[in-house]
């Protein structure tokens, strides 16, 4: 569990600021026809330039640099050959650490044109996110948050990937506490004041089961159908969250 305090919030600032730079580098670039591995190439070039390393790659050995999901890939896409096609909904997931510090967010990118259910999806994850972020507050109840969430994305027609959580990070990328996406009735603990932790809806178009790929990384929908994944890093306050990836 990290504590933003006068004494780190500066390195927590900066490695919020250099992963909200790095997606939208990553974003400017994106186009049809590129690999996932040429995206991910975008995003190593641009954490080297600023002194950054990727944090999966730190903390857990990830064979990339940023982790690229594409349509039906959930998260913890690996960076490879698959090419990137109109239509896809293509999520830039980037975990940085920085003098010590990591940040991490991720946004879902559609590939014009995409379909109906598409452009919902990603509107139902957008909107469950400032939803979240609405109810992040000082004193508030943990499971706020995922109440908060679960609501909005039944209210759209879409599901939760349950397994898929938020969590506490700042020192390594996981750590308390866990943030789920639902109504977990047991987390009634008050959210602290400085506590730093991710929101990460992650969305299914489907029926929200999922399945881990030969590559032993990349998650994916079990039913083949589309996902959505909005992520941001905050710093819990007594009002509005400070977001830390938010440019």
């Amino acid at each position: 569990m990290t504590i933003a305090t006068p004494q780190n919030i500066e390195y927590l600032e900066q490695a919020g600021r250099v992963v909200a730079l790095t997606i939208e580098e990553m974003r400017q670039n994106l186009q049809p026809g590129m690999t996932t591995l040429e995206l991910d190439d975008i995003g190593a070039r641009f954490l080297a330039r600023h002194g950054a390393r990727s944090a999966p790659r730190l903390v857990y050995n990830f064979p990339g640099t940023t982790c690229i999901s594409v349509s039906e890939e959930v998260v913890h896409g690996v960076p490879g050959e698959r090419i990137i096609h109109p239509g896809d909904l293509v999520t830039i997931d980037v975990t940085a650490e920085l003098d010590g510090y990591i940040a991490d967010a991720a946004i879902t990118v559609p590939m014009l044109p995409v379909s109906r259910v598409a452009e919902q999806l990603l509107q139902a994850t957008q909107s469950a996110l400032r939803k979240a972020l609405q109810v992040a507050r000082a004193n508030r109840p943990l499971n706020a948050i995922g109440r908060a969430v679960e609501t909005e994305v039944k209210r759209r027609g879409f599901t939760i990937i349950r397994p898929l959580t938020g969590h506490g990070l700042g020192r390594t990328i996981h750590e308390e506490p866990s943030v789920p996406n639902f109504y977990h009735r047991r987390l009634k603990q008050p959210l602290e004041e400085g506590l730093v932790i991710a929101i990460e809806p992650i969305v299914s178009a489907g029926n929200g089961q999922i399945i881990t790929e030969a590559d032993d990384w990349t998650i994916s929908t079990a039913d083949g159908s589309l996902s959505a994944h909005f992520e941001h890093t905050i710093i819990i306050t007594k009002g509005r969250p400070v977001i830390l990836t938010k440019l």
